[in-house]
């Protein structure tokens, strides 16, 4: 279960959820904590992939003119 579900309050913005779990998971990453590298250096490696590929999906879904019928993508 993402972690965006747990005691959040929405924010309302499109895609927050993925964008907080993104986030999380790349300030929580050994990349960033033991490198000490910029959590953009550590996205740009390849650190939490399946997250950015999921805000991908989402933001590129809101500009999709099927999504008013479908929905975004991503939660």
């Amino acid at each position: 279960m993402p972690k965006y579900y747990e005691d959040k309050e929405e924010d309302g913005q499109a895609c927050g959820g993925v964008r907080e779990d993104l986030r999380q998971c790349l300030l929580e990453s050994s990349c960033v904590l033991q490198e000490n590298k910029s959590p953009k250096q550590c996205l740009r490696e390849g650190h939490c992939r399946s997250l950015q590929v999921t805000f991908f999906a989402c933001k590129r879904s809101m500009l999709d003119t099927r999504a008013r019928f479908r929905g975004r993508k991503g939660y």
